[in-house]
Formats: C-alpha cells, structure tokens, sequence
C-alpha cells in the first residue's frame, strides 16, 4: 500500500551497480569533471539554538567526499535531531546515520548514479540506525541501565552542488527560499493529528491512535500513537512504542538552478512559532549566520523559550554572484516562481538546461512509502557481491544465497515466487520489516 504522500519517478535507477565494483582512481575523476557541466556553487552556513530540555542536536559537515583525495566531489551534510523522552537517541543517529547512509552507496559511482542510488541509501541508513540503536537499548535494560527509550526526529540534507537531497522521519522541518522569494517545503511533517494517511497506516498495521483520556472521560492534547502516546507517527528510536511508528524517511531531491537559494532546517521549537513564509521573510536579506540567529530570535518573539529551539541556514550560492542571497528578492512574475517540474528522462539534459535560465527549481525523486519493498525497489541482481555472497540491502552484512529473504517475500514463513529478485534482507531485517508492516507483533522475533 503506497502512501499517497509520496511518488517515485526514478524506480529503475536507483542502485544497479555492485558495491564492490572496483574502479580506477584516474576514471572516477575524469567522470567527475565530465559530468561538472555548470560550476559548482559556493555553500555557506550558519546556525544558531536556544535549548530548554538539552534534547536537540545537529550535525555540520562540509568536507565529505565521494571520491577520495578529488575535493571536486565534494558534498555537504546538514542534519537537525530533536530528541524525545531524553536525548540518547538523538547523540546516537548524530554519531552514525551518516556512516550508514554512506556505507549502503555501491561503490564506483559517478556523480549522477551515486545521486540516483541516494534516496534508497538514505532509507536503509535511517532503518539500520533505528535497528542498531533498538538492539543496542535492548542489551542495556537487561543490565538495568535507564533512558533507553528515547525517540528522536532526524531532518538530513545532502547538499552536492546544485541538487540537495533531504530524508527526514518526525516533524523538524527543511525547507527551500528559492531566488526569486517562493518558499517550498522539502519535508513532510508526521504527525499523527496533522498526517491523515499516517493515522491510517499505524491502525492498520495494529496501533491505536487516540488523545490522552481525564476524569470523566474528557480528551485532551494531540492524537498520539497507543502503546506510548508519542504524536509522531515516523521516528527513530522509541522503544517503549510499537514498531508501526517506523523510520522510514520521506525523502525528496530537488536540483537548483543557478540563481541558488536558500535552505531553513530546523527543529519543531520553529515551525511551532513561525510558518515557512514567516521564517524565510524574518532573515531575507542577511548572511547565513546571523539568518539563524534571526529565525531563532523571530520564534522566541512570537512563542517564547516552550522547547528546544534550533534552526542552520545554508546558502547555495551562484560562484558569479556571491552576494546575490543577500539582497531580498523583488517581485517576480509567475514564471520566475518555484515550480516543482518532474524530469522527463527522453529530455533530461534539455529540460534541466531551460529550467535552470528561468530560475525554475526541477524536481528529481520524491517518495513518502512506509513500506521498505517499495523503497528498496526490485533488482533482480542487486546485492550480489563479487564472491558471490549477496548484501542484505539494510544492515549491509553478507549473506549466503540460502541465507537472504527478498524483500518482496509475503511473509518470512513463505517462499517469494520469485527468489532470486533482490534486494535481500536478512532475518534480523525481515523480522522488522514485518513487524514494521503489523505482520507480527512488535518485539516479537522469528528465528
């Protein structure tokens, strides 16, 4: 059951070559600068916060490199955790969600295949963070070590020249002021009294969604998830709640054109003080660093200090006019505006070309699915290794061509018609696929 929220333009793109084909250094690099038809912008940040519980943290880092020792590819990671019911999830997806994002891309990629193969990446780093961090909560109740049960949103960015891809789970926020002063949400917000399909998809997979109950039976608060309470329907970690609250992101990848903008990550200690519009206008006009400040400054003004407040602003700016997001932008006509536009693959290359003279922002994956077969895709031969060992396509371990259950498999008791299409998970994977899908219950695992 696909989400409605959520539509995949690039299914049979994404992930077909081996990841541990081996290519030579001096190829990789002339593949980079063949692909680098238009100048890489320039990307500057800021970022600011104002805490009340300690719960909010974030990751900044602008020397990753997709090919070794080539500062041509180069990429950027921009990411928010607003952590819940205390703050070790939080440090914990801070500390490795890149790792195992980074860890789930075939290797020997070019530019444009490796942008290809990152949504799905994206996918199995947030489910094998939240698996990891579950085991690892696991081992230590049995020692009788508190705050294991703590939850955290994650709002990830990837910004690689001109595209920026965003995955988020929760209700921290990113979105884009593009040159030209349209603002677009690149996230979807999962909360259950906000998020329709979501309330639908955690009571049919076994939750039950309702408000906290008082004396004399009066609701009141937001729609939370049963068992737990907790008001999002996608997050990381959560042990205490049922697996049906998944962490599974909504992923979005956009390309800019070469007029740049502006990107506004931030935790829900914002958006619950300023809408998108609001926030863009507040810090129009002023550099990354003090934009961040100003955003923050803008929601204590309207809301005061009720949560942890933390917002980065990122500037993708145009190499010939560095100080084109400085100036606040006029008003243009309807054709300047942000229009999302899917990319048509008989005319890629023309398409991008015409969209980028008119400031027009192109739209390249975007997909909300809950359900990992739908992310994961279907390669009849992915996964395979070249010792002839398949990966599982979440936790990355090898597996014996016996040992892998495709993840289009109805059940783990049944034999998939076809099971030689990959991916393939383990049984530790496919033990939480299905609980994620209501097929068992939660905890419960099959050996």
């Amino acid at each position: 059951m696909a989400s409605a929220e959520g539509r995949r333009h690039r299914h049979d793109r994404h992930g077909r070559h081996d990841r541990h084909d081996l290519v030579p250094l001096a190829a990789l690099i002339s593949r980079e600068l063949k692909s680098e038809k238009m100048e890489k912008p320039s990307v500057r940040y800021g970022y600011a916060a104002q805490s009340r519980k300690g719960e909010d943290y974030f990751l900044i880092k602008t020397d990753c490199q997709r090919v070794p020792g080539n500062s041509s590819s180069t990429f950027s990671v921009f990411a928010i955790f607003d952590g819940h019911n205390g703050n070790a999830a939080a440090i914990f997806t801070r500390e490795n969600l890149l790792n195992h994002v980074l860890g789930a891309l075939p290797r020997g990629l070019g530019r444009e295949e490796w942008l290809h193969a990152l949504p799905r990446a994206l996918v199995a780093g947030f489910v094998k963070t939240d698996k990891e961090f579950q085991n690892r909560g696991m081992r230590l109740i049995i020692f009788v070590t508190l705050g294991e049960t703590s939850g955290t949103t994650a709002t990830f960015v990837i910004v690689d020249g001109w595209t920026v891809t965003v995955a988020s789970v929760g209700d921290s926020r990113c979105i884009l002021d593009a040159q030209g002063g349209a603002v677009s949400i690149l996230t979807v917000d999962h909360r259950l009294e906000e998020n329709v399909e979501e309330r639908e998809r955690v009571t049919a997979s076994g939750g039950e969604v309702g408000r906290l109950s008082i004396v004399g039976g009066v609701e009141v608060g937001p729609l939370r998830c049963w068992p737990g309470g907790l008001c999002l329907s996608r997050s990381i970690g959560d042990m205490d709640v049922g697996e049906f609250i998944v962490p599974i992101p909504y992923v979005k990848q956009v390309k800019l054109s070469n007029a740049g903008g502006r990107l506004i990550i931030a935790s829900d200690g914002i958006w619950d003080a300023l809408s998108s519009e609001m926030a863009a206008k507040s810090c129009r006009g002023l550099p990354a660093e003090l934009a961040a400040r100003q955003v923050v400054k803008e929601a204590l003004r309207m809301r005061g200090l009720k949560d942890d407040t933390t917002c980065i602003i990122v500037d993708i700016i145009p190499p010939e006019n560095p100080l084109l997001l400085l100036t606040p932008p006029k008003k243009q006509n309807k054709l300047r505006s942000l229009i999302f536009r899917k990319r048509s693959q008989d005319s890629a290359n023309k398409l991008a070309k015409k969209l980028s003279a008119v400031g027009i922002v192109e739209e390249l994956f975007e997909e909300g699915s809950a359900m990992l077969a739908e992310r994961l895709g279907n390669e009849s031969s992915m996964g395979q290794s070249t010792s002839g060992l398949f990966t599982c396509a979440v936790c990355q371990v090898d597996l014996a061509p016996s040992e892998g259950i495709s993840v289009h498999a109805g059940s783990i008791f049944s034999t998939s018609s076809k099971p030689w299409q990959g991916p393939f998970l383990c049984a530790d994977c496919r033990n939480k696929k299905d609980a994620m899908e209501g097929k068992r219950p939660s905890g419960v695992k099959v050996v």
